[in-house]
């Protein structure tokens, strides 16, 4: 796992993100770039032997977004630890809290590192999402 930029990483992540949302999940490509990556925080999560398996960014107003692993990594701890390092780097940046938008199916391993769902269930991208906060321990 490491912190990456688009500029330099962005061929990897992006192929991760086209495979699991537009080719998986249906996202329509325009939808899915909506030009904000150079301006986050990335993370690439990779196999032993090198190979990209799952990215996740943060915005720079501590939203966490676009968390994605490869069909054949889930399952084995990647998202948790994209999401442990995503967290991490938001607390780094002096975020209180992490915010994100949790597709429903996935809101089981969000509230399992601390997440808390709030408000109503919305639509985006035709999949159905729910917004999620952690308010990290102020010191």
């Amino acid at each position: 796992m490491r912190r990456v930029e688009w500029r330099t990483a962005g061929a990897q992540l992006a192929a991760i993100r086209r495979g699991v949302f537009v080719d998986e999940q249906r996202v329509p490509e325009a939808l899915e770039w909506d030009g904000l990556d150079a301006a986050c925080l990335h993370v690439l999560a990779t196999s032993t032997s090198g190979a990209p398996i799952g990215t996740g960014r943060l915005l720079p107003d501590g939203h966490i977004g676009r968390m994605a692993v490869i069909r054949d990594w889930r399952g084995r701890g990647v998202g948790g630890a994209l999401l442990a390092a995503l967290v991490t780097a938001a607390r780094e940046a002096g975020h209180a809290q992490a915010q994100l938008n949790a597709q429903v199916h996935a809101l089981g391993f969000y509230t399992r590192y601390g997440f808390v769902a709030e408000g109503p269930v919305f639509d985006d991208a035709g999949i159905p999402h729910r917004a999620m906060r952690l308010v990290f321990n102020q010191p």
